[in-house]
């Protein structure tokens, strides 16, 4: 199973889209998907139409109360499922900062689960504290989702230290495996440029023992598309809301770049690439 954590420390970047998104494509293309929403606002949540009712549990409730995960596994979709997000999640930061062993408490959880499950993915906040490092203790590898935008690589640096940081200590093996390009204009030299300074960078940095030195750029770039900006008033994954718009046809094809990684990893024959299921 693939653990993936979405993140990038800057908001309006596209990451809830992105994870929302690449677990319905996943799943269209079935594999079993597992989202855990671990932002505050629960917007991973609300953009797969999932309210919580009053009273049921959520990962607040995983985090600070020892509640098992699978009783906060709920069925959204075909092949998807979810772990909700509530606001209460907010003060968990504050509550777990005396909490010895507070960044591994997720993965914890997750390691007395017998998941079944071909990827988990983690929809994390748009900061580096208490919440994000628990996914990053957890997870796999990360996926970056990138504006391009001068003001969204802000902090770059910093987002690349954590991750450092977190293999080092807590989490031996975890690498920045992919980043994915959103909002993408292509028409506009600045989008162009800033691609390129990048895909430079990391290039760059292919001979380094860190977890970004195997870092790809996956070919698709997520267009700008306003049926992704649509769809979540709506509760509803792209795929539901608007089946063939760009926005669509996007991210099933970051998707499929996902599972041929996948099987490429496997070793799998290029004939049976022919079938995603066949990473099952």
């Amino acid at each position: 199973m693939r653990k993936i954590a979405i993140i990038n420390q800057k908001g309006g970047v596209g990451k809830t889209t992105t994870a929302v998104n690449l677990c319905a494509a996943l799943a269209e293309a079935g594999q079993r998907v597992w989202l855990i929403d671990l932002d505050p606002q629960a917007h991973a949540s609300l953009h797969l139409g999932f309210a919580l009712e009053e009273g049921l549990p959520s990962m607040y409730d995983v985090l600070t109360e020892q509640v098992p995960i699978e009783e906060v596994r709920h069925p959204v979709e075909d092949n998807l499922w979810i772990s909700p997000s509530h606001i209460d999640l907010a003060a968990a930061e504050m509550e777990l900062a005396g909490e010895v062993g507070r960044e591994i408490i997720l993965r914890n959880r997750i390691e007395q689960v017998e998941s079944g499950f071909d990827y988990m993915i983690f929809d994390c906040p748009p900061s580096l504290g208490v919440l994000t490092l628990n996914a990053l203790t957890t997870a796999n590898e990360v996926f970056l989702p990138l504006q391009p935008h001068f003001l969204a690589l802000h902090g770059l640096s910093k987002l690349l230290r954590t991750i450092d940081l977190v293999a080092r200590r807590l989490n031996p093996g975890l690498i920045l495996s992919g980043l994915v390009y959103c909002m993408f204009d292509s028409g506009t030299r600045l989008a162009n440029e800033i691609v390129n300074d990048v895909d430079l960078f990391f290039e760059e940095q292919r001979t380094g023992d860190t977890p970004w030195s195997e870092t790809v750029s996956f070919d698709t770039r997520i267009r700008r598309n306003i049926r992704l900006a649509e769809a979540p008033s709506h509760g509803e994954s792209i795929f539901q809301y608007s089946h063939n718009s760009n926005g669509a046809q996007d991210y099933r094809s970051l998707a499929q770049e996902v599972l041929q990684q996948t099987l490429d990893r496997m070793n799998v024959r290029p004939e049976m690439a022919i079938n995603p299921a066949i990473v099952r």
